[in-house]
């Protein structure tokens, strides 16, 4: 278990913030404002070769793992929200479950085109009457022939205006409880398929989210991941693996707002002095910084687990749990030391101020990540960490 990046991620994470400070954190109010996909963005980090960072190199990958992912994941979040959510949706959701538990065909098909960007991914688990309860899913998919027949609808899909590969999750037979739910790759023009734009949120407003719905859409049964049955399990592994890129995303969004901060704090004056040297500012800083730093070593813990192929559900939820509630603080304190200006647009800290809320709900909210802390102090009475 690493305590600190090794050469390769520092290198990583350079590269990464070089390009968030030219490509991103310029554009990011725009992107906020005008509610659009980060397309040039987008792009930009897949000439980087991001997108396929976790990938394997014989399936058109860089061969990395979610240590390397977190670095680079929390300098993109430091410049913008929105431009990490779509990011994380297709490397470590959409991409990654293909790649973990597709077949050397789908991965053939699929993957190459994702890594370099020419296709965007999405995964479409949560349902209207569905959020923490997986197993609630009401969208169907019998089998026909060779083919699926998916009937329901999917709501709150990153990415879901602009995906081109969809990883959607089916109850093929209620009766078998969460042996019945399948795990099914739709393409984006399949007929019986229809996506709906999703306006309104409170933040990260360039993730294009949207609602899905399938109306006798016939897929065909080779585009089932994994084997018959096997969804809900391929679900909770993905949703696992990815609370670590959420936990770096939170990490990224702290430090965005702890940096502006601590820049207004050194310039902004009161009562004669900057208001740095106001020792009620100094603790709200050190606090910030401290925390900081805590969640990011939760985060590089917890990807260091899943790199090893270690059990890691407990430390994933930790990480996320955690770093998710300092970038609430993180932001509540940067929005405080800003004062007036800092609630009001275009200022970052007010967006990041709202892109952060999100984090405690997508991918489990933090109260499903305590059930789940909780379940594995239970399960050993001896905590999370008792098999080291």
């Amino acid at each position: 278990m690493q305590g600190q990046p090794s050469e390769q991620q520092e290198l990583l994470r350079n590269s990464a913030r070089e390009f968030a400070a030219k490509e991103l954190e310029p554009h990011a109010a725009d992107v906020d404002s005008a509610e659009q996909f980060p397309r040039r963005q987008f792009d930009g980090l897949a000439r980087l070769g991001f997108l396929g960072l976790t990938v394997p190199e014989a399936d058109g990958g860089a061969g990395g793992g979610y240590a390397e992912l977190s670095v680079v994941i929390e300098e993109i979040a430091a410049a913008c929200g929105s431009t990490s959510t779509v990011f994380i949706t297709h490397v470590s959701l959409g991409t990654a479950t293909i790649a973990r538990f597709g077949s050397a065909t789908q991965r053939a098909k699929w993957l190459p085109s994702l890594c370099r960007g020419e296709r965007i991914a999405a995964f479409a688990l949560s349902e209207p009457g569905s959020g923490s309860d997986a197993l609630a899913l009401s969208t169907t998919a019998r089998i026909e022939g060779g083919h699926y027949v998916l009937n329901g609808s999917k709501i709150f899909i990153t990415n879901g205006d602009v995906a081109d590969v969809f990883v959607v999750f089916v109850n093929s037979d209620r009766a078998k409880g969460h042996r019945g739910i399948n795990a099914i790759v739709v393409e984006r023009g399949t007929p019986g398929f229809a996506v709906n734009h999703m306006t309104g949120k409170m933040g990260m407003k360039g993730s294009a989210t949207a609602e899905l719905s399938f109306h006798d859409c016939r897929v065909p049964a080779a585009n089932r991941l994994a084997e018959e049955g096997r969804g809900y399990s391929v679900a909770l592994s993905i949703l696992s693996s990815s609370r670590v890129s959420i936990a770096a995303q939170c990490v990224g969004l702290a430090r965005g707002a702890y940096d502006a901060a601590v820049s207004y704090a050194k310039e902004r004056e009161t009562f004669g002095r900057r208001i740095a040297e106001h020792q009620a500012i100094q603790f709200m800083l050190a606090d910030t910084a401290t925390e900081i730093d805590a969640a990011r070593l939760l985060t590089l813990r917890a990807a260091s687990l899943v790199d090893a192929g270690r059990p890691h559900v407990a430390e994933s939820a930790m990480a996320k749990l955690f770093a998710s509630e300092v970038a609430g603080r993180a932001a509540h304190r940067a929005v405080q030391i800003h004062g007036g200006s800092g609630y009001f647009r275009p200022g970052k800290v007010e967006r990041i101020y709202r892109d952060q809320r999100v984090t405690e709900i997508y991918e489990g909210t933090s109260e499903i990540q305590r059930l789940i802390i909780a379940r594995s102090i239970l399960e050993d009475e001896r905590g999370p960490r008792a098999r080291d």
